[in-house]
């Protein structure tokens, strides 16, 4: 990795007055230095979309479609590059860094499919007589310009949600990266660079508040994709009110058991589950809901799996929980577990933290109104909870205001589909964990989790408006 990363901007590399210093949040070394762009500069970088668009929509198919799989071959090449630079700067395990390349490459390779299969349909009018001899002809056009909002805890494979459908549909894209983790996006820029796509169709520019305005508010900009936290999305929301908006907020995922469950499967998917990366995934499991027959024998497991974690260097091959994103995030669940503690919640396991790492935890006796049960811990914590009523479960897997996926583990259709029916959340994940994603799957959520959906061919109707075309053929 090199240690100074410029600005792309319309299909040139630029500087400005300002320079950032990336921060491991590991060991606090410096993992490099980013040029943050001023005002002037995004409006450069809006100016120049716009002015793009007429030939980015007429590009086509074919070309659409080699453009995004020359991005997923140079992925590959550089895999090893990447992964170390989403471990350096968001503290992620390198094994896990090089799971979000591989998954990103597929975004992009999925994404150069569907730029192929962007079709329409033909309706008959002729429903009354004066009607007779009539045709609809229906058709998905780009919007324009798209600025794309992406968060810390996947450097990558996030923003391959945005740019890959934005550029598999014929619009072009402002990509804002996180301030924490911007060189993957930039790294990014530079394999797009050499897949021959025009200048101004896709550009990255982090930036601070101040600066990201414009891509909220200028009439250029139509439509905005924002993943982050659920605070930021609706203020986003409220300050585009004409605009098209996604948005991918936060979750509190519950994932319940039933006594019929494979336990050993759903015992190691959930450590998995609740401690990947640190807990901060927003479909991490947050509270896990055991039936009472299974009650000490999950957990004696769980306690055992979750105990034997290594904890440490993200750039250790045998890491398996690295640092939250920083000291200050760390101080807020330590906090949060703190004041459970006090009230009467039971610490089995972690609790501690040393800096930006805190330790994956597992309380017991906490009451569901208490924050660190119904709000977004965003952290490598885990609430359980014993039950005996399948249907009372549900309705307690319904109280928060986030409604993102949820998992059940039971053998039992009809459970399953009464699950499917009654939880407010946008993906119900039967016999695993609600952390499961894979990539071409609609996903998104309800409630204070956002509204849209993601999933490549999902994002590209989100990022393309139907038009009609009427034809009297008397």
């Amino acid at each position: 990795m090199k240690k100074l990363y410029p600005l792309f901007i319309n299909g040139e590399w630029r500087e400005s007055d300002s320079l950032k210093e990336i921060i491991s949040p590991y060991d606090g070394q410096v993992v490099g230095q980013v040029f943050f762009a001023q005002p002037v500069q995004v409006k450069e970088a809006i100016d120049a979309a716009f002015k793009a668009f007429d030939q980015a929509r007429k590009m086509p198919s074919y070309e659409r479609a080699r453009i995004l799989e020359e991005i997923a071959v140079g992925l590959k090449k550089r895999r090893e590059e990447i992964a170390r630079s989403i471990a350096l700067q968001a503290g992620k395990p390198i094994r896990d860094s090089r799971t979000e390349v591989a998954r990103a490459t597929m975004t992009f390779d999925l994404a150069s499919e569907e730029a192929k299969r962007i079709g329409g349909e033909i309706i008959p009018l002729d429903l009354n007589a004066f009607s007779v001899n009539r045709w609809g002809l229906i058709r998905r056009f780009p919007l324009g310009p798209i600025s794309a909002i992406t968060p810390f805890n996947f450097p990558l494979n996030l923003v391959a949600h945005k740019v890959a459908p934005a550029l598999a549909s014929g619009n072009t894209l402002l990509l804002r990266p996180a301030s924490q983790v911007p060189i993957t996006s930039l790294l990014l820029a530079e394999i797009v660079a050499e897949t021959g796509l025009p200048a101004g169709i896709f550009n990255v520019i982090p930036c601070d508040y101040r600066a990201a305005e414009s891509l909220l508010t200028d009439d250029k900009i139509k439509k905005i994709t924002f993943t982050g936290s659920s605070s930021v999305g609706w203020e986003i929301k409220a300050k585009a009110p004409k605009k098209r908006v996604t948005l991918e907020l936060g979750g509190n995922a519950a994932l319940v058991v039933e006594p019929d469950a494979d336990l050993d499967f759903a015992v190691t998917r959930a450590v998995t589950g609740a401690f990947s990366y640190a807990g901060q995934i927003c479909i991490s499991i947050q509270r896990l809901f055991l039936h009472k027959k299974i009650y000490d024998r999950f957990m004696a497991d769980f306690l055992a799996k979750t105990k034997a974690l290594r904890v440490g260097d993200p750039l250790d091959e045998s890491t398996d929980v690295g640092p939250m994103i920083n000291e200050g995030a760390a101080r807020q669940i330590e906090e949060w577990v703190l004041e459970a503690a006090e009230k009467g919640a039971r610490i089995l396991c972690g609790g501690r933290r040393q800096g930006a790492i805190f330790e994956p935890t597992i309380l017991e006796n906490v009451k569901p109104e208490w924050r660190i049960s119904w709000l977004e811990a965003f952290a490598p914590i885990v609430v359980v909870y014993a039950y005996d009523d399948f249907d009372k479960v549900l309705d307690e897997v319904n109280y928060s205001i986030y409604g993102l996926q949820a998992g059940i583990f039971t053998r039992d259709l009809n459970k399953a589909w009464r699950a499917f029916e009654a939880l407010e959340v946008g993906g119900v994940i039967i016999n695993d964990i609600p952390t499961y994603r894979i990539d071409h799957m609609p996903y998104g959520g309800v409630k204070e989790s956002g509204t849209g959906r993601e999933g490549i061919r999902y994002a590209i109707e989100e990022m393309t408006e139907l038009k009609l075309l009427v034809l009297n053929l008397k």
